[in-house]
């Protein structure tokens, strides 16, 4: 029986359960700032950390899907996804018991393994939907990654309910498509990979890889994970601060990722028309367009215009590299494909999450301190925060900025709604920002609007300098395609008899 429609459905699942937790936190770091404390860097920090787990498991599971298999790696997976859920619902009472320090260590981790689960699921689903389908790589390697934008949609949808529901019920939603992923998994058969039919090895898919072309696609799949992860864990909070509307920036979000969700079910005419790296050019001259537009965007309908670029731009980039990848080295797929995914999330966790909260926090710390040096002596956080070589900065609270966004009005809330157990030690973090309140609410009028303008300048910076890593990744796909010329087989579609017999085809020997 051929069960590859099942497969990829499973497959596409796992993205969706990734795309949704991914989605919903990004909903979530004005709520994590307000109610923790915590600077851009830091929320970059958590953010990115997620992102570090999935890039290094990837390559675990490439190399381990030869010895432990396609469908144990996936119930692994499952259980990381669980246990990431059940850690979400203890942040609040162990910050309220041991303070920020205590939920951002909590928090990092539960990102960090909630990632473990998804780079296990995606270390298995490329090379196995390439295998699923060998005469349509690009084209259903797209389809396989309709999953992720999908899963940022209802991620998107699911934000709206943040106040009304808590936020660590929105986070666990996510549960939802891994329990179906879950049954699909458990009760289908895999096929083996081609070490486990030997007619490879190990050696002989590393020794195919070596070589400049792949070293390219590395270093260009290094700048798509950090300009399409990197950026995506902060584009929904930057928008809504340039359109001062969290509720705008989330509606944003979900628009692009359904336009992204729609779009990759048409890359294989597209990939016909102009080969697969003639898209990856494209696409990144588009998506760098797209990012500078957004920085200087002052209205909705603008907005939304330069949000359609950007997601045209970044919609074929990650499946499409995977493509080239399958299409050049077919034998080398699983190794292959667990390396350029390992590159491209270890630089959108180690890079691109962290490096963007940085250049958000330098920004915006730097026209305070020049315009309204008093007001940032009275915000600045009480850390530093450093991210690589460049030179440690104070960024500017974000449970201050909160309180001074607001008036006061939330902490003033809690307050009152504590009651007579306000003094103990449940609300020790909380009286912290009630106290810095009453110490400052007098200079709230004045520090309200620069605190404010020092934010909204770092946003748009930090998406301005984004742009050049498209504009990168646009010069190293202009080397791959004439550069390599000779040597780079055109990709070409199946006729149409063609897949109809790939459609036909079962899947290799299963077990």
């Amino acid at each position: 029986m051929d069960n590859r429609k099942k497969l990829l459905t499973a497959g596409i699942l796992t993205l969706v359960a990734a795309g949704i937790g991914f989605g919903v936190r990004g909903g979530l770091l004005e709520i994590w700032s307000a109610e923790f404390g915590f600077t851009m860097t830091e929320l970059g920090s958590i953010t990115g950390g997620g992102l570090v787990g999935f890039g290094a498991v990837i390559l675990f599971a490439g190399f381990m899907i030869d010895t432990i298999g396609y469908k144990k790696l996936l119930m692994i997976a499952l259980v990381c996804h669980v246990v990431s859920a059940v850690m979400l619902f203890a942040a609040t009472p162990v910050f309220n018991a041991s303070g920020k320090d205590a939920v951002y260590t909590l928090l990092y981790w539960s990102m960090f393994i909630f990632a473990v689960g998804n780079g296990i699921c995606e270390g298995v689903i490329n090379p196995l939907t390439a295998d699923l389908f060998p005469k349509q790589k690009t084209h259903y390697l797209n389809i396989l990654h309709s999953g992720w934008p999908a899963g940022l949609v209802i991620g998107g949808l699911i934000v709206f309910a943040k106040g009304i529901v808590a936020w660590e019920i929105l986070m666990a939603t996510f549960l939802v498509p891994v329990a179906i992923y879950g049954f699909i998994v458990m009760f289908e058969t895999f096929p083996k990979t081609a070490a486990q039919q030997g007619t490879t090895s190990y050696g002989g898919m590393l020794s195919r890889l070596l070589g400049p072309f792949f070293l390219i696609l590395l270093v260009a799949h290094a700048c798509v994970g950090y300009v399409e992860l990197g950026t995506d864990s902060w584009i929904n909070k930057i928008t809504g601060s340039i359109l001062s509307s969290a509720t705008l920036g989330t509606a944003l979000f979900i628009y692009t990722s359904l336009l992204m969700t729609v779009l990759r079910f048409f890359a294989g005419p597209i990939v016909h028309k102009i080969s697969s790296l003639g898209l990856l050019l494209v696409s990144a001259l588009i998506g760098a367009a797209g990012l500078y537009l957004i920085s200087i965007g002052d209205s909705v309908p603008f907005m939304f215009f330069a949000a359609t670029i950007y997601a045209v731009g970044k919609t074929f980039l990650w499946p499409t590299m995977l493509g080239v990848l399958g299409e050049r080295f077919p034998q080398s797929a699983t190794i292959g494909m667990a390396i350029m995914g390992c590159v491209g999330m270890l630089s959108a966790g180690a890079l691109g999450g962290p490096g963007i909260g940085y250049k958000q926090d330098y920004f915006a710390s730097g026209q305070l301190q020049e315009q309204s040096p008093e007001t940032f002596e009275r915000v600045k956080a009480p850390n530093e925060n450093a991210f690589l070589f460049f030179p440690p900065i104070t960024g500017i609270d974000g449970s201050a900025a909160a309180m001074l966004g607001d008036n006061g009005a939330a902490i003033e809330n809690e307050r009152e709604i504590a009651g007579e157990a306000w003094e103990g030690e449940k609300f020790d973090e909380l009286r912290k920002q009630y106290d810095w309140w009453q110490a400052n609410k007098e200079f709230a009028a004045v520090d309200a609007a620069p605190v404010a303008e020092a934010n909204l300048l770092g946003s748009r910076m930090a998406l301005r300098v984004t742009a050049l890593v498209p504009l990168t990744m646009a010069v190293l796909y202009f080397i791959l395609l004439f550069g390599f010329k000779r040597t780079v087989v055109a990709h070409e579609e199946p006729t149409d008899a063609q897949s109809a017999a790939d459609d036909e085809e079962p899947p290799a020997t299963s077990y």
